[in-house]
């Protein structure tokens, strides 16, 4: 059992514990347990039981409760909480909006127990009449109840693409399978995935079937199958599994035909095709059999295209005059920026930041713990800014020529201005300027809003634009546009938030931002030492949107970043020059 399980047991424990109204002080020890959880970097598994009080900083209490959920799965407490609670309300707590107070008195006055009886109560506008509710607030849940119904049945990228990857594994093994592959829109790199598919060469598709009809964690679907195709569900999540069986001879051509959107398959790719020359790729396709990809764009006139890239949103003209961009990798970054430290809510010490990445071959740290604003997330007051500016300054000596930058994750307040006085913003290297709060304004608000903080002149990237948490919450709505034209005329960077719940900026936004000229950065958001492995996420949504390694900010060295950051501050209105994008 991990940390994040062990942080999820205690902290359903303290909302069910405030659900049934039980002891305050009770709620808050648990509560506790949570933090102190959260800023462990060590496994808490890895300890010796007896070690735990000294090793965690948990109370000798606490620690007893870590220790029976870490050799049973549960704990006395968490036991009796759920088995007086029904399996429907414990559901509802998932729904974002409402908390267990107000599930509590769904609960216990309308009898309410499960989602679908809170829509049903919703709709014929029986929660607006409860105490503390209102018209405003069973509209919010009719939402949270329509988004996560949306949800349900989808994965995040990084959670379908580990199921796709262990199918393929397994699949591989079968007897009479030549080639195992993933294809979809796993392939696609979409952020979030309604069907986990794999295109399987074999001689021998039975096997296949009876190896899927048994395997543990997938549900058969014998009506939608047939002799070529197995299709089912995962048990858990309930996302769909498509394997198609090919023909060793016909595996290219499936896997080409299942990774790529229609609009690609279908588009014209010649504007001059001669009478019985295929038009389309899915023509070729029908027409003859590839050994490779490669071959068949070759094969098109076509420049290859990655499978990222296969949506259909002009990539084919571009391939036809071999002018697709080279895609950013992985190797190219050579920083992160925008960190947390346990000076606000990480769970890493600045040094064990910087030392961790460091060693992981990279040139610089940006840290951007959360502004004083953010209460909740132990935001930083001026004299705690002033503190850790000083052990930055220490650490630059120590750890040159790595070097960190001095930042900060300034909130966005509610008329757009950023968190700090002028005499503290101009302290920091660089600033990341994002939402956190009031995220239920209308469009043109939003966007005012944030409008108005790139047009500061402390704003040096625009964090997570639409603060949006995939298949949890929706963002709030921006004239992608106007926040994209303002950024351009302010230089101001736009991040791409690798964390897999944000991957915002939306890679359908990036091609826009590239022909702006909008440098993007690959941010990871890091809470922790493992949250650096979040920037592929953010690389993959790069390449997706056309990305490039000369339009990505963290792309550059650390003396170039130091030098643009120092522009900045000194008011220079000629920063780094970004190639144009060549998608303009």
């Amino acid at each position: 059992m991990d940390n994040r399980a062990l942080i999820r047991a205690f902290r359903l424990t303290a909302q069910l514990l405030e659900l049934h109204e039980e002891n305050p002080f009770k709620i808050r020890a648990y509560e506790g347990t949570v933090n102190a959880l959260e800023q462990l970097s060590v496994p808490v598994a890895s300890i010796e039981r007896h070690g735990l009080p000294d090793r965690t900083g948990l109370s000798k209490t606490a620690a007893a409760k870590v220790a029976e959920m870490l050799d049973t799965g549960s704990f006395e407490e968490l036991t009796r909480l759920l088995s007086i609670t029904p399996p429907g309300v414990i559901e509802l707590l998932n729904i974002k909006g409402i908390g267990p107070k107000k599930i509590r008195s769904l609960w216990k006055e309308l009898g309410i127990e499960s989602p679908e009886q809170l829509r049903q109560a919703a709709e014929n506008n029986e929660v607006s009449k409860l105490k503390g509710f209102g018209q405003k607030t069973q509209d919010s849940i009719l939402a949270a109840l329509e988004f996560t119904s949306q949800s349900q049945g989808k994965l995040l990228y990084p959670q379908a693409e580990e199921l796709a990857e262990d199918l393929a594994r397994r699949v591989h093994e079968v007897a009479g399978v030549e080639q195992a592959a993933v294809a979809g829109e796993v392939r696609r790199r979409l952020e979030t995935i309604e069907t986990v598919l794999l295109v399987v060469a074999t001689t021998q598709p039975a096997e296949v079937h009876t190896l899927l009809d048994q395997l543990e964690g997938i549900t058969p679907d014998a009506r939608r199958s047939g002799p070529f195709a197995w299709r089912g569900t995962a048990t858990t999540s309930g996302v769909k599994v498509e394997i198609v069986l090919a023909t060793p001879t016909d595996f290219t051509n499936q896997l080409l035909l299942h990774s790529a959107a229609e609009p690609h398959l279908s588009g014209a790719i010649s504007t001059e095709t001669r009478p019985g020359q295929p038009a389309t790729l899915r023509q070729w396709l029908k027409r003859e059999r590839f050994a490779s990809e490669q071959d068949l764009y070759q094969r098109a006139g076509l420049q290859y295209v990655e499978p990222e890239l296969r949506e259909g949103l002009g990539e084919l003209a571009l391939a036809r005059e071999n002018k697709l961009p080279t895609l950013l990798e992985d190797q190219d970054l050579r920083g992160s920026l925008h960190n947390h430290s346990t000076y606000s809510d990480g769970s890493h010490s600045l040094r064990e930041m910087a030392t961790f990445l460091r060693d992981q071959g990279y040139e610089y740290l940006g840290i951007c713990d959360h502004s004083q604003a953010a209460h909740y997330a132990n935001g930083l007051q001026p004299e705690r800014v002033r503190q850790q500016q000083r052990e930055i300054d220490e650490l630059n000596q120590e750890l040159a020529p790595f070097r960190i930058f001095k930042g900060i994750e300034s909130d966005i307040l509610s008329d757009g201005s950023l968190d700090y006085p002028p005499a503290v913003l101009e302290t920091f290297d660089f600033i990341v300027a994002s939402v956190h709060s009031n995220l239920k304004m209308d469009e043109r608000k939003a966007t005012t809003r944030v409008l108005r903080a790139i047009e500061n002149p402390y704003t040096t990237m625009l964090g997570h634009p639409t603060g949006r948490l995939l298949l949890r919450r929706e963002g709030y709505p921006l004239d992608h546009k106007a926040i994209i034209d303002a950024c351009a005329q302010h230089n101001v960077i736009i991040e791409i938030n690798a964390n897999p719940w944000r991957l915002d900026l939306d890679w359908r936004w990036v091609r826009y931002a590239l022909d702006k000229g909008v440098p993007l950065s690959i941010n990871p958001d890091a809470h922790h030492t493992n949250g650096y492995a979040d920037m592929r996420y953010g690389v993959l949504m790069g390449r997706k949107g056309g990305l490039t390694k000369d339009m990505t900010f963290n792309a550059k060295s650390a003396a170039e970043v130091a030098e643009y950051f120092a522009q900045r501050k000194a008011g220079i209105k000629a920063p780094l020059e970004f190639k144009d994008s060549l998608f303009g």
